[in-house]
């Protein structure tokens, strides 16, 4: 009988996980470490000294000394809460034109564009190749009494009900809510249409294909398919409208008048004119923990925080 010969197999060698060395591990908090010195030097201090600011007493001539005085934040509300409000309503106002205006032209260049798409997006671009200050000036020629514009207005009667609302005084458009909400609207539109373009651009089309093999009408698709898969884009670009128009100055300054200053307008001139630094300082930061309380409430109410 003769033997069977068993050729055994070697053992296999489990691999060894070496641990990176502490340079390499080191590495991405290096690569982090210029923006986080660049945040504390430009953010964090300014934050900082501001706070220390508006807790102070005293006079430019004088000079300001900490003394933990509150009550300039209740002083400055109390005296300046028709701007906050009036500021909320104007950029709110605007941030909406925007959405009407800028979902309808985003998804024309996301789907409808063709080879067009690049140059509809240079084009939506194109008011940054020139100042924010010239963009607001050209508005009040647009806006004059005698403008083609004001004269359309007027005969299609539109002036009759935004007079009657109360955001235009008779035939004038200029100096007046509208022109303040028109300018707001034209400087910050690009802000509204890039991420709706974004998020519009990244939705998989054969999804509006399946949902035409079940029968869906195209209003039906948008409302089921597209807009919610589109939400990411809608909240970035209501946030990166709504805030910085909450606390713009220059349109409420060059088209608006007196009646029509904005919160901007009163920390611009209680820091520039006024001299009154722990007021404009208090004002500031009121702004901010209104805008950032809105804006946690609106992010949970829109059940996203996948913004583009």
């Amino acid at each position: 009988m003769s033997a069977t010969l068993v050729k055994e197999t070697p053992p296999i060698e489990e691999p060894v996980l070496r641990k990176p060395s502490t340079r390499r591990r080191l590495v991405p908090y290096w690569l982090l470490l210029p923006g986080i010195v660049w945040l504390l030097v430009f953010f964090a201090l300014p934050m900082v000294y501001q706070a220390s600011t508006s807790v102070q007493t005293g006079s430019l001539e004088k000079g300001f000394e900490v003394t933990w005085h509150f009550q300039t934040y209740w002083e400055a509300f109390q005296e300046y809460w028709p701007q906050f409000v009036r500021s909320l309503l104007y950029a709110g106002t605007a941030t909406l034109l925007c959405l009407l205006l800028g979902y309808p032209l985003a998804y024309l260049i996301a789907f409808k564009a063709g080879r067009w798409r690049n140059l509809l997006l240079v084009l939506v671009i194109a008011p940054f190749f020139t100042s924010f200050l010239i963009r607001t000036l050209a508005w009040k020629t647009i806006l004059a009494d005698d403008s083609l514009v004001v004269d359309a207005l007027n005969t299609l009667h539109v002036l009759d009900v935004t007079s009657w609302l109360g955001w235009t005084e008779g035939n004038r458009v200029l100096a007046t809510p509208m022109a303040v909400v028109a300018g707001l609207t034209y400087n910050f539109l690009p802000f509204m249409i890039l991420p709706l373009y974004t998020s519009l651009e990244r939705i998989d089309g054969r999804l509006h294909e399946a949902a035409q093999d079940l029968y869906a009408s195209p209003a039906t698709t948008f409302r089921k398919v597209t807009f919610p898969l589109s939400m990411p884009g809608v909240v970035s670009g209501t946030l990166l409208t709504f805030i910085p128009a909450s606390g713009d100055y220059v349109n409420a300054e060059l088209l608006g008048s007196t009646d029509t200053k904005m919160v901007g307008n009163v920390i611009q001139s209680q820091f520039l004119r006024v001299l009154d630094y722990p007021t404009a300082a208090a004002l500031s930061f009121i702004l901010m923990a209104i805008v950032l309380l809105m804006v946690t409430v609106y992010i949970r109410r829109a059940g996203t925080e996948d913004l583009v």
